[in-house]
């Protein structure tokens, strides 16, 4: 049985996965924190802990207009470093482009097909794409629109997703990020989150990680 490694930003997301999850001996959910440093710190030392088969990154995110609305779950194809590179006078330089690197980590794709597969059957709404994981999440439309033509895959955005995955793949292990969409990217307006119903929707995703992985 595969021993597996969730990790969360904050505790409401961990609550909803647990919650989910159940009492599995196999699956262990813990707290990254906030931003990709602090979630690639703590999920490197997570890893010391036991010998895991898989990491998973699971929280709530915002969703792309017309790619993922509130409610919907998202499985990573891709994690991707949006903001890690370069400004320069025509456009944003990615860190691969200068050389210095990757800032895409391809998510597991068998586990994503099952994941996506079985919400599917359990009645949850799916989107499947790339997560981007920015240090400074989006405030503004014309933000959004810069990463909807930079990212065309790109379906949510959060703050740990590629942080979690640069620790996995140091050990050579295969990563999965997993979103629940609360609100749209764009300017902030709070009176249209809906975090309890993405808390809901990440706790559906729990349930299938168990179904999938015990």
């Amino acid at each position: 049985m595969a021993k597996i490694l969730i990790m969360t930003a904050v505790e409401a997301e961990k609550e909803a996965v647990k919650r989910g999850v159940g009492d599995e001996a196999n699956i262990n959910v813990a707290n990254a924190g906030v931003g990709p440093a602090q979630a690639a710190a703590r999920t490197a030392f997570a890893l010391t802990s036991d010998d895991y088969d898989m990491v998973m990154s699971a929280g709530i995110a915002g969703g792309f207009k017309n790619r993922a609305a509130i409610g919907d779950l998202v499985i990573s194809e891709r994690i991707v470093a949006a903001d890690l590179g370069a400004e320069s006078s025509e456009s944003f330089l990615p860190v691969d482009e200068l050389g210095f690197g990757s800032s895409v980590i391809v998510a597991d794709a068998s586990s994503a097909q099952q994941m996506s597969a079985r919400l599917s059957e359990n009645g949850q709404v799916v989107q499947t794409g790339g997560i981007l994981t920015l240090a400074t999440v989006t405030g503004t439309e014309e933000t959004a629109r810069v990463l909807e033509q930079r990212y065309t895959d790109a379906q949510a955005e959060a703050m740990e997703g590629f942080g979690v995955a640069s620790a996995a793949s140091e050990k050579n292990l295969p990563v999965l990020e997993i979103r629940a969409i609360s609100n749209l990217i764009g300017p902030r307006d709070k009176e249209n989150w809906n975090i309890k119903e993405a808390l809901a929707t990440l706790e559906k995703a729990g349930v299938a990680i168990k179904e999938i992985f015990t």
